[in-house]
Order: structure tokens, then sequence, then C-alpha cells
């Protein structure tokens, strides 16, 4: 995303919506999703986290016009993989997903976590196929967008153009924080950081924000942050110890928030 703010023109201009196609949109019915019709833009929990949150109710209806809300992935299941051709970004209903690249060596890295609301594929812009591959960590679920229908609705509709920005604004503000993070901070820092940073995203989807599970390994945390596997391990170890933090298998439970952030903020 770092030539992200350089492509962002590619969805730039407005123009005046049909009012053929604008009353037709206002009388359809929202397309429901093909495994659980209960479920659509207009009432998907997360609405006000993912791209409708800036949008009326007959523009949300254009919008769930051009969503695919594919089938399940189950654990391992690539959404993408680096090198693809770029077609579409994908909002996370629910579960979480890693993104990696792989070198010219084979050894992968590990970029970016996504959990529901957020946007995954943004990478492809840039350059016409992903930078990245993309899998899911766990059972998960997605709304597929195609990138040229989402371009082709942002002309139309001013509030989905400049929020889409503010999501390609954010992803490169993440990218600046992670260079900062691994830059700067000592080992202890970045782990307290990156904990900090999922109880702050569990929160916002109304998930515990001081008790969640790890779907991702302590290789991919160390990948992430430019860890081993081992100082990793010790880290979770000595937080423990410490009584900041309860670890079980995958569960980490946060038993002193004011503690962590007291160790980033010194």
């Amino acid at each position: 995303m770092s030539s992200a703010n350089e492509n962002a023109g590619r969805v730039a201009g407005i123009r005046r919506i049909d009012p053929i196609r604008a009353a037709n949109v206002a009388q359809a019915a929202t397309r429901p999703c093909p495994h659980n019709s209960a479920i659509s833009c207009s009432n998907c929990r997360l609405n006000e986290l993912c791209l409708p949150i800036a949008l009326n109710k007959a523009e949300i209806h254009q919008l769930d016009e051009i969503v695919q809300r594919n089938r399940p992935l189950k654990k391992g299941d690539h959404l993408y993989r680096q090198n693809d051709p770029f077609k579409s970004v994908f909002a996370v209903r629910s579960g979480s997903f890693k993104s990696y690249v792989l070198g010219s060596d084979g050894q992968g890295r590990v970029t970016a976590f996504y959990m529901p609301g957020e946007i995954i594929g943004m990478d492809g812009i840039a350059g016409g196929s992903y930078a990245n591959s993309t899998s899911a960590l766990e059972h998960a679920s997605v709304c597929e967008i195609p990138f040229t229908q989402l371009e082709k609705l942002s002309r139309e509709l001013p509030n989905l153009q400049h929020h889409f920005f503010a999501i390609m604004g954010n992803e490169i503000a993440k990218d600046q924080q992670i260079h900062t993070l691994l830059s700067s901070y000592t080992a202890e820092e970045r782990i307290v950081s990156f904990l900090l940073s999922l109880s702050s995203r569990y929160s916002r989807v109304s998930l515990a924000p001081d008790k969640f599970l790890l779907h991702m390994t302590r290789g991919d945390i160390g990948e992430f942050l430019g860890l081993t596997l081992e100082t990793v391990s010790r880290i979770f170890t000595a937080l423990q110890k410490k009584g900041l933090i309860a670890v079980k298998n995958k569960e980490i439970e946060i038993l002193d928030i004011a503690k962590l952030r007291a160790i980033i903020t010194n």
C-alpha cells in the first residue's frame, strides 16, 4: 500500500446517477447472501465498519448489488496468491486472515493480519496484481467486491468514494506504524503493541477486548514483528510471570491493560 495514495485517482471522479437506474435500485429488494438469506449490506452487523458506513439506505442498496458473498473458507484456504491478477477487494465478514509475501528464496514473511470489518486486497491496486498471498487463519467468510464495479459506483456515490479513500489512507498509516514498530521498538514493546492492537480491533466488532484467541501461530507473529519464534514465546512467558497477561494455549487474557500500555508509552 506504499503507493496506494499515488493510485487513488483511479477511483476519482463524480458523475450524475442515471435516474431510471436509481429508481430501480430504490425499489429492488436487498440482495441476500446465498448462504444466509438474512445477511445483506443493510443489516450486516459490520456495516458501520465496512464500506456502507457513510451511505444512506438507497446507496447501500446500490452497493449491495455488486457485492458477491462467496462460499465460506476453511483454515488455509487462499483468497488469492501473490502475483494473481487484481480483480477484487474483500471485506472480512467472519474469521481472520493473514497476508504474506514470498521472497526469491521461497521464504515467506507475514505482512498483515485481518479481522472482521476490515478490507483485504488493496495491495493489488497499484500494480494490477496482488503483492501478497492471503489465506484464512480459521473458518472464515468474506464479501467480494469487484474493483471495476466499485470504481464505477464510487463515481456515482461521493460518500462511498470518500470512505474508500479513507480506508486507503488508514492502510498507508498502518504501514508507517509497522515501519516504526520494527525500526525503533524493543522485542517486548513489539509484542505488547501487537496485543493491544488486537484488543482494540476485537473491541471494534463488539468482541471481548481482554480475552481472545490467537489464530495465528507464534511463528506468524514472529515473522510479522521481525522476531524469532523463540523470542515471541519467551516474551509471552515473561509477560505472564509479571501478571500482565494469562496464556493458555492459543487463548490470551489481558489482566492489566494499563501496565501493558505503560510499557509502550515509557
